[in-house]
């Protein structure tokens, strides 16, 4: 399956809405989770979690990519500097590793007919692609460590580490057994 990718802007907008369909991908999230505070994000789930990405990108924020096989939109996967994920910069697993300057993959969500079919680490390589043309030098990824071989999709949001091994990612930190902080250097 060749993926092609494009920005979540103004005019991919209704491609990220189809996607993400009436529940906002999971639980009224529309990709606000690691971007609000616990007690922000749990009161505006759903339309106002919606109203908030989609003024991040009027304003033209970088946010992440979506994936296209055919022309349909397949897959999401969210990017930014690290310091754009408020729970990220806050969690003691998850802390920084070092001070150099990193854009976070925080988020996956892909269609329920293409899961398991490598499209997150097909996602990852256009990723990389696209951070390489905004001279990102450090992509940093944080998924969670599958306790079996059927792990149910809202556990995987974040990916899981086979993945990112696939995309050239290799594991920098582990202060959990279940989350290890995976890095690609540009």
């Amino acid at each position: 399956m060749k993926i092609i990718y494009k920005p979540l802007s103004e005019k991919t907008w209704k491609d990220f809405e189809f996607l993400f369909g009436q529940r906002g991908a999971c639980g009224g999230c529309w990709c606000m989770s690691w971007r609000l505070k616990s007690s922000v994000f749990e009161k505006q789930k759903g339309q106002a979690n919606k109203n908030a990405m989609h003024k991040l990108v009027k304003n033209k924020e970088q946010i992440g990519i979506i994936g296209y096989i055919d022309k349909q939109a397949v897959a999401w996967c969210a990017v930014a500097p690290r310091e754009k994920f408020v729970r990220l910069e806050n969690s003691r697993v998850l802390k920084k590793i070092d001070e150099q300057s990193v854009w976070s993959i925080t988020c996956f969500f892909i269609l329920k007919e293409f899961r398991r079919k490598g499209i997150s680490s097909e996602m990852l390589k256009c990723l990389i692609e696209y951070c390489k043309k905004k001279k990102v030098k450090i992509l940093e990824g944080y998924p969670s460590v599958p306790n079996s071989s059927n792990i149910p999709a809202a556990f995987a949001w974040t990916g899981i580490p086979s993945s990112f091994e696939k995309a050239g990612f290799t594991e920098a930190a582990r202060r959990s057994q279940s989350r290890p902080i995976m890095r690609y250097y540009l």
